[in-house]
């Protein structure tokens, strides 16, 4: 029986971490150590593998001179100078690094034009930047080749303002490109010079208060800025983490400590209990700057508050076991063995399972998800080790003296009686209870399966922030931030160029026809746009009156490609599904009509679309896979398949509980729901090993089933309530968060904890009833009680 085991072979091995306490130090003070180096100097390990290197094998004077040389007169790029130019997009139509949303109604009038052609003067002046593209810098686009303005000067007339509104907002090169139908929001396209970019300022806050200081030198014609793309998104990713992270650890933890204070009532319990998990933190985040791991926006806002509340749990467990140990009059030394011999296995396993249910991220395509899971499973490790050492350590000292005071105080004992008569009830009704739990898990399963995958940018934007509102204000004037595109080629030489002017027309003109597809363009719609009232395919002619780089852009005749570009919103992947599924199938019929002609669609969004499920699909397989070990290990550790299976109704009925509540709520599969899923089935089994490592510690104690179940509810029943609101207080922390994705993690991770708690305390005894039985006769099991625990406790 793994009873025996436990308290024996694999009982011994935990205790040697008290008998051995000078190794315990020793592994403290190294980790400790390592991790500050991560903190103070993360590159210290390849700083000495390079010195190792060179002092082993001295380079060549002369030849470090020459690639100094090299270096500087631009033969040989540097790798800084490499990094910066990689850094830039590829310049083309729509793509910047940036791009300066401009909104006012005045635009088109004497005082607006004036005003947007200083900002640009402005903004071209600074050094951060290498241009600016913007409508007056429209391609021409007529019979003559003349270079046209599309924005007149300040002293042209109202009324030919009024001529050239009209005329942009009809302009296909013009409208949902770089002005918006309404001719009320401009964008303003910047490349930045990487060289002069010093920091962060020049290439966001130190536009915006270029553009407006200007601006705002005419009253008459007010214009407001927002600033969004791709490096300034980046670039506001990154200090909204660096300001969070700071600021949800220390609600996190205070709310851990706050509800600790009102569960032991005792200051001296608190502090050794903190301290553990707060140690696993600190040596966690400093070693993730060795692998760079530290930026990832999961690991810096959530892996901190989740390894406070998982080495917080378990050492709850062992506080509570070791207070109990001296409250009866056993030494410091006895109290904290007993207490290993008895809880480190399940402290072990509880790790064990958290890791593998958390690892399994690091199998999914999504690098975010794949490096969270990374950090999940080397955090959950570094915790284990310190809650193994720390707590045992201290409770071995004089200070266990000050933890024995006030054990009678605990706020959750006060409550166990009550809990219990509710388990009574329950386990008097364990058939109707088992089979009511197994229906319940099939019809939450049922809703759960119903939900469908989604993604969003704005999920990850603050709520509420400047970048979010402006993302919702390109979907509102633009059509959209993001630009997608189809691409046409050809394999047969000899096909007519009408003939791909006529096909590019139809699939344009179907793109027109789609809801939230804005602004398609193709050089289809540029010859229908010039003079001229014969079709498309008959302008054939025309295409060589057009400027050569916009021609190359949308037309490549020699490399046989064409180019539909077109504007798609932030309403997520669910939203446009059927949208590009329908332009899906309308490719490959155009495909069949006109042999030769191969169609695709590109795009970040299209890349999204597509992906998305697969993502989906790998985590939940993830999901599967985790829960299908974790469950194996059980029933290995236990010894016993029935006890595997009878543990996966009360862990798999709270994920099946938040996926119906994310159906009945309307809410969509994504990401971080699947994330959250993985991540609290590793943390809600942990309660379910709490209470079968004691159920089997009983077995050999009692011949009656339910005095097995009364006595493990007894002994680790309040362990169990208070982990389980200690975890809740830390998710609810995380509620704070402006980032809605957080909000998704924490509101799923306390749905779940909650309904585990309800589950292993109400559903797992009733389970156990109807369905375990006895590995031993009563009468053998009665006399044999475990080793290491004379008193038969």
């Amino acid at each position: 029986m793994i009873v025996a085991s436990s308290s024996g072979r694999t009982g011994r091995f935990f205790a040697s971490f008290i008998d051995y306490p000078r190794i315990g130090v020793a592994v403290i003070l190294l980790l400790s150590l390592l991790a500050a180096g991560g903190y103070l100097w993360p590159s210290w390990p390849k700083d000495l593998t390079s010195w190792w290197k060179e002092w082993n094998h001295p380079a060549n004077p002369e030849e470090s001179q020459r690639q100094e040389s090299q270096a500087s007169d631009g033969t040989t790029p540097s790798p800084s100078r490499g990094r910066r130019r990689g850094s830039a997009i590829r310049s083309g139509l729509g793509q910047a690094d940036a791009i300066l949303v401009a909104r006012s109604p005045h635009f088109f009038s004497p005082q607006g034009s004036e005003s947007i052609r200083q900002v640009v003067a402005q903004l071209e002046a600074l050094p951060s930047v290498a241009s600016v593209q913007w409508l007056d810098q429209t391609p021409p686009v007529n019979i003559f080749g003349l270079a046209e303005p599309v924005l007149p000067r300040s002293k042209a007339t109202q009324q030919r303002f009024d001529v050239a509104r009209n005329k942009a907002t009809q302009h296909p090169l013009v409208v949902g490109q770089s002005l918006s139908p309404d001719a009320q929001t401009l964008l303003l396209a910047i490349r930045y010079n990487w060289i002069h970019v010093l920091d962060e300022k020049d290439s966001t806050d130190r536009l915006l208060e270029t553009a407006q200081r200007q601006a705002d030198l005419f009253p008459e014609s007010p214009i407001r800025f927002s600033i969004t793309g791709p490096v300034p998104i980046r670039l506001m990713m990154i200090r909204h983490q660096e300001r969070n992270q700071k600021l949800y650890q220390m609600i996190g933890y205070g709310m851990v400590l706050a509800m600790a204070m009102i569960l032991f009532r005792g200051l001296s319990v608190v502090f050794t209990v903190a301290l553990a998990p707060i140690v696993g933190v600190i040596w966690t985040l400093g070693i993730l700057r060795y692998f760079q791991l530290q930026l990832n926006p999961f690991s810096d806002v959530i892996l901190p508050v989740l390894l406070s509340l998982v080495g917080f749990t378990d050492g709850v467990h062992m506080i509570v076991h070791i207070r109990r140990k001296l409250s009866e009059g056993r030494s410091a030394y006895e109290a904290c063995r007993q207490t290993l011999e008895e809880v480190g296995m399940a402290c072990f396993l509880t790790s064990l399972t958290t890791a593998i249910g958390m690892g399994s991220l690091v199998f999914a395509n999504h690098q975010v998800v794949r490096e969270f899971g990374i950090s999940c499973v080397l955090g959950v490790t570094l915790t284990w080790i310190s809650v193994m050492l720390v707590i045992p350590l201290i409770c071995r000292t004089g200070w266990s003296r000050r933890l024995a005071d006030g054990t009678e105080r605990n706020l959750v004992d006060g409550w166990m009686p009550g809990i219990e008569r509710v388990m009574e009830f329950f386990l008097a009704r364990s058939r109707w209870v088992s089979l009511l739990s197994i229906l319940l898990l099939g019809i939450l399963g049922a809703a759960t399966l119903t939900l469908r995958p989604d993604d969003r940018r704005a999920s990850s934007f603050p709520s509420g922030s400047p970048e979010q509102q402006t993302l919702q204000w390109m979907d509102e004037s633009m059509g959209g931030l993001d630009q997608c595109r189809i691409e046409l080629r050809w394999d047969d030489s000899t096909l007519p160029l009408p003939k791909i002017l006529k096909l590019l027309e139809e699939v344009e003109t179907f793109l027109k026809d789609r809801p939230l597809i804005g602004h398609p363009l193709s050089v289809a719609r540029l010859l229908a746009w010039l003079p001229g009232d014969q079709p498309v395919a008959e302008k054939s002619s025309m295409i060589d009156l057009l400027p050569p780089p916009l021609k190359s852009m949308l037309l490549d005749e020699e490399n046989q490609r064409a180019t539909i570009s077109f504007r798609v919103q932030d309403l997520g992947t669910r939203t446009y599904q059927p949208i590009f599924e329908e332009i899906e199938v309308m490719l490959r019929q155009k495909e069949r009509e006109y042999p030769g002609v191969v169609l695709t669609m590109e795009g970040e969004p299209i890349w999204r679309w597509r992906n998305l499920y697969q993502i989906v699909t790998d985590l939940v397989q993830s999901l599967g896979s985790a829960a299908i070990v974790i469950f194996g290990v059980m029933a290995l550790v236990y010894r016993s398949l029935r006890i595997g299976i009878i543990s996966v109704i009360p862990n798999l009925l709270p994920l099946a509980a938040a996926g119906a509540w994310m159906a009945a709520t309307g809410q969509p599969l994504e990401i971080v729901s699947v994330c959250a899923f993985t991540v609290c089935l590793g943390i809600a089994v942990d309660d379910t090993i709490h209470f079968l490592s004691r159920y089997q510690l009983e077995q050999p104690r009692h011949a009656d089933r339910k005095t097995t179940i009364r006595q493990s509810f007894s002994a680790v029943g309040s362990g169990m309530v208070m982990t389980t609101l200690v975890l809740l207080a830390g998710f609810s922390s995380v509620l704070f968060s402006d980032t809605r994705d957080h909000r998704v993690f924490a509101s799923l991770g306390a749905i779940t904890i909650a309904v585990a708690l309800l589950c292993d305390l109400l559903l797992l005894p009733c389970l156990l009833n109807d369905f375990d039985r006895p590995t031993k006769p009563a009468e053998n099991r009665s006399s044999n009680p475990p080793d290491g625990d004379p008193s038969g406790r």
